[in-house]
């Protein structure tokens, strides 16, 4: 089995997602019967409960799946099948004694990140009403209800757009790229750790826009306001680090100039997303290894407008 992801859970046990074979099927299989025969008594009963080994095997044979073990012992499973651009999550499953750790979360994330190298634009799920937590928890997940057949819910989410920068001039060039994607009216979420190389990206978007003024954080100052010098929209520069809420962003009076400009939110996350119903979200990644300065850019498309540009994002 081929590990994905590895870290410490709170109380110092190791927490390793992999990918499990077509070997694990009785195992996996035992574990999605034992997670969901902890729910709640439902009717129809979830076919989920009369799994087997061989339709397991099958599933991973057609998409793959991501098993999370506690110290090496099988804690959930998730199994992903993929349809061309479209992914479907199925069978998400923790075994009781593991709930409420967080694993569930950390197999989701995990998936998101393969569908995501491979492409994929989007994945969807099937959750039942009668369990309005576990819907609760897939919205708070970035997933919305697309469709609705009787009690059965289809929710799905927009997969992020992965690029690679080598160098800092290569986030700049992808920043001057971005701006032949982005109109008046555009907001802009940018996260990543300190140094990732958000402003870069800001820099190079900048450069592509046409504006004047040196972009640099505007940490102390909170926003700044770049021109266009070509008769484009205006770059809105803001850092929310030390902002706590949405209202706080709005004392900025940031919707005098949202129509006719470019706002770009650093540390934006959490706060920003009500500037507008729809918003490109951008995450900076650093790779593990501290020789390697490669970043991972991921592009998120929320919303209608940034949906309809989806292939413009996948060829900056």
């Amino acid at each position: 089995m081929s590990v994905l992801a590895e870290t410490l859970l709170g109380d110092g046990r190791t927490l390793s997602i992999v990918e499990p074979t077509a070997d694990d099927a009785p195992a996996l299989c035992d574990l999605i019967r034992e997670a969901f025969g902890s729910r709640p008594v439902v009717q129809p009963p979830p076919p989920a409960l009369s799994e087997t080994p061989e339709r397991v095997a099958e599933a991973l044979a057609g998409g793959f799946g991501v098993l999370a073990l506690v110290d090496g012992e099988p804690a959930g499973v998730v199994i992903v099948s993929v349809d061309g651009p479209m992914a479907g999550i199925h069978r998400v499953s923790v075994r009781p004694s593991f709930q409420r750790q967080g694993i569930a979360s950390a197999m989701v994330e995990v998936a998101i990140e393969v569908l995501t190298a491979r492409g994929v634009a989007a994945v969807e799920l099937v959750a039942r009403e009668e369990f309005p937590q576990v819907v609760a928890w897939w919205r708070r997940h970035g997933f919305v209800e697309v469709d609705r057949i009787g009690t059965s819910l289809t929710l799905a989410r927009q997969l992020p757009v992965r690029r690679a920068a080598a160098t800092a001039e290569d986030t700049q060039a992808i920043g001057r790229r971005l701006a032949g994607v982005v109109r008046a009216g555009d907001v802009i979420i940018a996260s990543g750790d300190l140094g990732a190389g958000k402003t870069t990206l800001t820099q190079g978007l900048g450069e592509g826009l046409g504006v004047s003024g040196a972009i640099i954080s505007p940490t102390f100052v909170l926003s700044r306001v770049h021109p266009s010098t070509t008769g484009g929209p205006r770059l809105v520069h803001v850092d929310a680090y030390r902002l706590g809420s949405f209202a706080e962003l709005e004392d900025l009076d940031l919707e005098v100039s949202l129509d006719d400009s470019v706002t770009l939110v650093e540390w934006g996350a959490g706060i920003a997303e009500g500037l507008g119903d729809g918003y490109l979200e951008v995450d900076i990644r650093r790779t593990l290894d501290p020789e390697d300065e490669t970043r991972w850019i991921f592009f998120t498309p929320i919303g209608e407008r940034w949906t309809a540009a989806r292939a413009e994002l996948e060829a900056l």
